[in-house]
């Protein structure tokens, strides 16, 4: 009985040996396909050209939507549903030509001038984005009958502080391109994201409620409703991750998106936050304006 007892164990030990074994070579051909992948200039290139078409169509999509809406009320300026659509368009259309030219972006002296051809669409990403928030903002407090004439300037003044504070840190790069200068201004920027974030949490939301509250039977409640809702889950949760990992790429080398050798990280990245939520609410938001009786068609002023 106790060779028999024995005998068992010992197989069972011989079985989740293998096992063990068995798990560990899976891992190693898991780590040795990302590293082949990173590693081979052949796939870099097409990672990067596969984001430049993706970025592409979404531009497209943009630019034709602006074209619709324009065609649609010829007869308003730069509201801020054009200025929305223009900028996505503008987004998106210079990350698809960086993408394009990524391995020659990685090669340009002053180093400094790789920065801020990557950092720069982040920006105007942040202000494309910004300008939903202020459009939120503004209807919910003209629907309280609370004035409004501080939003606007709110608006400018905090992204001329983004802009002024990244062109200093990008001053001061050049001037002493040291590590710790990369790691403030990747801090910085999931600060920025951050702050986006918390803007479509704090206004998302306080329409969303506001919507609730309308009486059922009010027309295009419900589409409004899950309008609202989507948009600020999306938003929200892409400037989320930005933060995070932004977070991430700041201290921990094997995280940075700023070198060629990364690619499946970046096309990851970017098609979680900038590539899927701005499809997706590009499409969610493809309504297009009434031709008379706008009430909440704003006009840039």
């Amino acid at each position: 009985m106790r060779i028999g007892g024995l005998a068992s164990s010992t197989a069972a030990m011989m079985m989740s040996s293998s096992s063990d074994v068995v798990e560990a070579l899976n891992l190693k051909e898991a780590s040795n396909w990302w590293s082949d992948v990173n590693e081979s200039p052949i796939w870099q290139d097409r990672i990067f050209h596969v984001l430049a078409v993706l970025y592409g169509i979404v531009s497209v999509v943009a630019v034709i939507q602006l074209v619709r809406i324009q065609l649609r009320v010829p007869e308003y300026g730069w509201t801020t549903q054009k200025v929305f659509h223009f900028l996505n368009f503008v987004v998106n259309g210079v990350r698809a030509v960086v993408f394009v030219f990524r391995r020659n972006v990685q090669f340009i002296n002053p180093e400094i001038l790789q920065h801020i051809l990557l950092d720069i669409p982040s920006l105007a990403f942040f202000t494309t984005y910004a300008l939903l928030v202020l459009f939120w903002a503004e209807i919910y407090y003209q629907a309280r009958a609370v004035s409004t004439d501080g939003l606007r300037p709110s608006f400018f003044t905090v992204n001329a502080v983004v802009y002024i504070v990244q062109i200093g840190l990008w001053l001061v790069l050049w001037w002493k391109p040291v590590r710790v200068m990369v790691v403030l201004s990747k801090m910085f920027f999931a600060g920025v994201s951050l702050f986006a974030a918390l803007g479509f949490l704090l206004y998302g939301g306080r329409l969303f409620l506001m919507l609730q509250r309308f009486p059922v039977e009010s027309k295009g409640r419900r589409k409004k409703l899950q309008e609202v809702g989507y948009v600020t889950t999306i938003c929200f949760t892409c400037f989320l991750i930005r933060c995070i990992m932004m977070c991430f790429a700041a201290f921990d080398e094997g995280a940075n998106l700023d070198v060629l050798e990364h690619p499946i990280l970046n096309f990851i990245y970017y098609l979680l936050v900038e590539i899927l939520p701005s499809s997706l609410v590009l499409f969610i938001l493809r309504k297009l304006p009434p031709k008379r009786g706008i009430t909440q068609y704003h006009q840039i002023r």
